[in-house]
């Protein structure tokens, strides 16, 4: 393999030249035969025994050439990138010069490279001060949330509807006089003043007694996810069957013994006073990292290239549509629900894409100019605690190559930015 380099007319971009002996391409052409000879069928043959200069012949030499390519020029890139010290951070444009069968294989690669970042001030600059103090207020919601937590429903049949409670509906829903999709449900409970439903819904079925119906008017809301609805005057049929309510608690020294290890409710609130400051102190800590970052790359001068940008936001839609997978969602379902197009939803994203990358880039030429390093020790006690999360060895995931410098990168980010933080004024 031979490769020339030049730049381009264009920042942050080079073009490669890449030659493939022909000998190696042969190799590969034989590689696909082989891999592909029981698809042939060749009149004269038995299926899959035709010779490679017969199949050839017979579908003409080119029939190997695209895999064959494929498999000797990605391996070659890879191999040209290696030894010229080019980071790609684009998919490369490939153009094929010439291919064809006892011949050298030549084509161009033009690919983007990661940019040169000019740092700005990131010592010494100035941080506002970020703090949570915990009040009874914030103990009280807690333990509020644990009462609501505890509590347990029982069956109101004297009384009428109240907000609070929790109703078992039967609903249909019409427009126009016409019922529409979704808008039917059975045995539904729903608690009133919840804001589950359409505004309005709730509210008005404030004062139903027990069997019976009542028609509701609501209005769908403008930003509402079905088009066909989205801001549509509705009319629902509602039958109450069934009124439950919460019985909460007592907070005494009786219920701490039920939530909690404690033996009195002083003990359990001084330990959910303990947990919030310990809580408030690491979103303190995080908020002054997001800010510190923030400030510094404001000051940074780097340019972007395009490739890079839609790389990330190619990422963040890959995860974006893994967490919708555990939700039994598929992007295009979801895309459909916020009436959306995949483009649309992309250029969404490169805001906070193109953030991501210039914080990344910030903190690696920080790591640089500062010589910041994670010590073997370091990684080793980051290996240990992933193997353990895991319910592995830390012997069977330490020779992962990827998993190492993935490990490294991110002790030496989080290095950088203490060191932005502790050499920062905050006031």
């Amino acid at each position: 393999m031979n490769c020339k380099v030049e730049k381009t007319e264009k920042a942050n971009e080079v073009k490669l030249e890449i030659t493939i002996e022909a000998e190696k391409f042969e190799n590969a052409m034989k590689k696909v035969y082989f891999q592909n000879a029981k698809y042939f069928n060749i009149p004269g043959f038995r299926k899959g025994k035709a010779p490679m200069n017969i199949v050839e012949k017979y579908y003409g030499a080119q029939i190997f050439y695209e895999d064959a390519f494929n498999d000797v020029a990605t391996e070659s890139y890879d191999e040209a990138l290696k030894e010229n010290k080019i980071e790609a951070v684009s998919r490369p444009e490939v153009e094929i010069k010439q291919m064809e069968k006892g011949k050298d294989v030549i084509f161009t690669a033009v690919v983007q490279t990661k940019p040169e970042v000019e740092l700005g001030k990131y010592k010494g600059i100035e941080l506002k001060k970020i703090e949570y103090n915990v009040g009874e207020k914030d103990i009280k919601h807690e333990l509020e949330h644990m009462q609501e937590h505890n509590s347990r429903l029982i069956t109101v049949e004297d009384r009428a509807l109240e907000k609070g409670d929790i109703a078992t509906i039967d609903f249909e829903g019409f427009v126009d006089g016409v019922a529409f999709e979704g808008g039917k449900a059975e045995g539904h409970e729903l608690e009133i003043g919840s804001g589950a439903f359409i505004p309005g819904f709730e509210d008005q079925l404030v004062g139903m007694e027990i069997d019976s119906d009542r028609e509701i008017k609501v209005t769908f809301p403008k930003e509402y996810f079905s088009k066909d609805l989205a801001g549509k005057e509705a009319m629902f049929k509602v039958k109450l069957h069934e009124i439950k309510k919460k019985e909460l608690p007592k907070l005494d020294d009786e219920f701490a013994k039920d939530v909690s290890e404690f033996d009195t409710l002083k003990e359990l609130k001084e330990d959910i006073k303990a947990k919030m400051e310990k809580d408030n102190e690491q979103k303190a800590k995080y908020e002054t990292q997001e800010a510190a970052i923030k400030a510094v790359c404001d000051k940074v001068k780097v340019d972007i290239p395009s490739g890079m940008v839609e790389m990330e936001v190619e990422n963040m839609i890959n995860d974006m549509a893994q967490r919708l997978s555990y939700q039994g969602l598929k992007l295009d379902q979801y895309l459909k629900m916020v009436g959306k197009t995949e483009e649309e939803f992309k250029k969404e994203y490169e805001p906070q894409a193109i953030e991501a990358i210039k914080s990344r880039l910030t903190l690696e030429a920080i790591i640089k100019a500062e010589k910041l390093e994670a010590t073997e020790e370091e990684i080793n006690a980051k290996l240990e605690e992933m193997a353990k999360s895991y319910g592995k060895k830390v012997e069977e995931i330490k020779d992962n190559e990827n998993l190492n410098k993935y490990i490294k990168e991110g002790i030496e980010s989080e290095k950088a930015i203490e060191f932005i933080v502790k050499n920062a004024k905050i006031k």
